[in-house]
């Protein structure tokens, strides 16, 4: 996928490219400027650094990788935290930025980044991954580079913005309550829950069901032929989804970055009329064309899968779904932040 989270180590991380939050001069001090050299081979790298000089805050600059799984360590340096307003957030921007345009100019298939500046620099971890995701979507709008940000501890992905807290209240409604209602029958959450705007979705929507679900292997409901219900086949996924681009008037592109999905893969589904993508694509689909909640189960159905709430990534998915949250950066955030595994 061309954008992803994941927790590691860095110098394991195998990529064309390798970020290194560098010192200005040409030396190395601590985290991971010193886990960097010595996975690569200090030696040899220092020696090459040294070639290059002092660098200035926001520029960035290249070495061979040695020892690591890259072909390149590109080196940039980081702001020095004061207080939000000498410029710290515009030079992290710049970091970003040059190093993909650098990763670029050297013909990288896919660079990985640590969170640079929260550190020793001591850049604040939520606001410094909201700069990072910023740049790196606007990037991926014209690139097909597979970026990857990799991060250590929890506390690095945990944005500041206000769905993460949401979320945890709609997960503890919408998944555990579920549980809950199938230990006591019901009569906790019916008593509690008087006001049917309350209730959980998923409680809302079985009420709301006129008919009761057929279960493979349940007797049919009518004697027609295998071939009559050939025959009223509902609409492909393919069908579905195509038809869901061309209603919204969306270029190809806009969805399969909104999806933070690879060119590649869309044009498969696209020229494959058989193709079903994962469900975790066909999600990342829903979320790039805004679907609400009812149409994105529709699409799901088409592909034959379907949202539960006994699924705890489903649950997060359904929430940014009927908040509307539809920035996929965001999405995978909120994910990520519980152990989820990212869409698209």
């Amino acid at each position: 996928m061309p954008f992803q989270i994941i927790r590691n180590d860095i110098t394991k991380v195998a990529a064309d490219a390798i970020v290194n939050t560098a010192n200005p001069e040409p030396t190395y001090s601590t985290g991971t400027d010193a886990a960097i050299y010595t996975a690569a081979g200090a030696e040899k790298l220092l020696r090459e650094r040294r070639r290059i000089g002092e660098i200035r805050p926001g520029d960035a600059r290249h070495t061979p990788a040695f020892a690591l799984q890259a072909r390149y360590i590109i080196h940039t340096v980081g702001p020095v935290w004061v207080d939000g307003a000498h410029g710290e957030v515009e030079t992290l921007q710049a970091c970003y930025r040059n190093s993909l345009a650098l990763a670029s100019q050297l013909g990288c298939n896919s660079i990985a980044f640590p969170l640079i500046a929260t550190g020793v620099y001591g850049f604040p971890k939520p606001l410094a991954l909201e700069t990072a995701l910023g740049v790196i979507q606007e990037f991926l709008k014209d690139s097909d580079m597979d970026v990857t940000l990799v991060v250590f501890e929890k506390e690095s992905y945990q944005l500041a913005a206000g769905p993460h807290e949401r979320g945890e209240q709609y997960i503890d409604e919408n998944y555990a309550g579920r549980r809950m209602e199938e230990e006591y029958d019901g009569s906790l959450l019916g008593a509690a829950s008087a006001d049917a705007e309350r209730r959980p979705f998923w409680a809302r929507r079985r009420e709301a069901a006129e008919e009761p679900e057929l279960l493979i292997g349940a007797e049919p409901a009518s004697s027609a032929s295998l071939e009559d219900a050939m025959e009223h086949l509902g609409e492909s996924f393919q069908a579905r989804l195509f038809r869901m681009i061309d209603e919204r008037g969306l270029k190809d592109s806009a969805v399969y970055h909104g999806a933070n999905m690879s060119r590649k893969l869309f044009s498969k589904i696209r020229c494959s009329e058989d193709y079903i993508p994962r469900k975790q694509n066909v999600l990342a689909l829903a979320i790039a064309l805004k679907l609400n909640i009812d149409d994105t189960r529709d699409l799901l159905a088409s592909a034959g899968y379907a949202l539960s709430n006994n699924n705890k990534s489903d649950v997060i998915l359904s929430f940014c779904i009927e908040n509307e949250i539809y920035d996929i950066f965001e999405v995978n955030s909120i994910l990520f932040d519980y152990d989820q595994p990212i869409i698209g």
